[in-house]
């Protein structure tokens, strides 16, 4: 018998309330520069202290496997509890769904970044200082107007926040996954797309159609600063996932801002909840919501942010930003809290990496660690020990007692 199927005949409906609480990106670790502390260990958190003191389980949790260092698709998926390695997802996808495109059979997205390029198309900046939403839209329309179609197949663009916009290619014969068009770094060009498939005649098609769509775009952004240039990664088609609710006997909902994380719920069959900005406003909203779902994800993304500009003090903040806004969530508690990162991005690193990120579980059945607070060197001995981040859900579900016995 498969895990999952264990669990599916063991799930009971016991009408209790779940809330996965996203910090992106909050794992980091504890450099000399920064008297060996980590953001999460220098912030002052009353609110999180008080929830520790209260009894919680810590831990850390492995999004992938060892070394292996997620973007944001595999790392929320894994904290949804689906297997990463079992269920990759193209990034593109991810944002078009968030973005609130309409996704047919057969389409293939894009997932894009406005960058700055100089003069012989070397890559300077790979986010073009990120530009205010508005500009993007701008550029975005402007090539919309003037890119409706290459050969066969429609060309859709949809800006998003800052310097991100989606691709997305409808037309016959096309698949995905391909390499990216993104150097993942300054200082280089950028990379011709290739099929993953060295063998498929769709995704042979598919690199074609994203060389045309350079060669078209990039001349009506050659004059724009400091957006000149853009890059293209998580070129892939939609795949089919089990949805949450089926999964999990759980009526799920999202709470993000950015529309990456609101595709990344989508994906799995969350309802969207639009309109809150800041993570009070979040908080506020699923107050009164609290009746209509059984299960929360709440998404905040200024710590990923603050760790890939390698701004200590900034992720600092945010984390005491979070804190200062948890009494409003915590007017009406959850059965079950977890609160996490995604994966961990190190100021130090200035992106995502393979560290473990920190975990908090807190229930009326989670016990006491007896820590005094929430910090990467207290979940090194907390009880829930090193995990794969895609158990959590599993045992976020034990603790609200969903789960029957299994076996005599």
């Amino acid at each position: 018998m498969k895990l999952d199927d264990l669990y599916s005949e063991l799930t009971l409906n016991t009408g209790a309330k779940l809330v996965l609480l996203v910090m992106d990106g909050l794992g980091d670790i504890a450099t000399p520069e920064q008297g060996f502390r980590t953001p999460l260990e220098a912030a002052s958190t009353p609110n999180l202290d008080r929830l520790v003191a209260e009894g919680c389980a810590q831990g850390r949790m492995i999004p992938v496997a060892p070394g292996i260092t997620p973007g944001s698709g595999p790392g929320h998926l894994g904290l949804f509890g689906y297997d990463p390695l079992e269920f990759q997802v193209g990034r593109g996808v991810i944002e078009a769904l968030g973005l609130g495109v309409e996704l047919k059979a057969g389409d293939v997205c894009a997932r894009a970044n406005f960058a700055t390029l100089d003069a012989k198309g070397i890559v300077t900046d790979r986010r073009a200082g990120r530009i205010p939403t508005e500009t993007c839209e701008r550029l975005c329309t402007m090539l919309s107007a003037k890119i409706k179609k290459i050969g066969d197949t429609q060309v859709i663009i949809r800006a998003g926040k800052e310097h991100r916009f989606v691709v997305v290619f409808r037309g016959k014969g096309l698949e995905g996954p391909l390499t990216d068009a993104d150097p993942n770094r300054e200082g280089l060009p950028i990379p011709s797309v290739k099929p993953r498939d060295p063998r498929s005649a769709k995704q042979k098609k598919m690199a074609r159609l994203i060389a045309d769509f350079y060669k078209l775009a990039l001349p009506i952004l050659a004059k724009e600063k400091p957006a000149n240039g853009f890059l293209m990664r998580g070129i892939a088609h939609q795949p089919r996932i089990p949805v949450f609710q089926d999964r999990y006997k759980l009526k799920p909902a999202c709470l993000a801002v950015y529309p990456m994380y609101k595709g990344l719920a989508q994906l799995v069959g969350m309802q969207k909840i639009e309109g809150p900005q800041t993570i009070r406003e979040q908080f506020e909203r699923y107050l009164a919501e609290y009746e209509n779902y059984d299960y929360f994800f709440i998404h905040f993304k200024y710590t990923d942010k603050a760790g890939e500009d390698g701004n200590f003090e900034a992720k600092r903040k945010y984390i005491e930003e979070l804190d200062a806004a948890l009494p409003v969530l915590l007017q009406r508690k959850p059965d079950v809290l977890a609160i996490t990162g995604d994966h961990s991005t190190p100021c130090a690193v200035k992106g995502h990496s393979w560290h473990p990120q920190p975990v908090l579980l807190h229930s009326r059945l989670s016990g006491s660690d007896k820590l005094e607070r929430f910090t990467e060197t207290g979940a090194n001995s907390g009880s829930l020990g090193v995990i794969e981040a895609k158990h959590l859900m599993r045992l976020m579900q034990a603790n609200a007692k969903m789960f029957d016995k299994f076996g005599a």
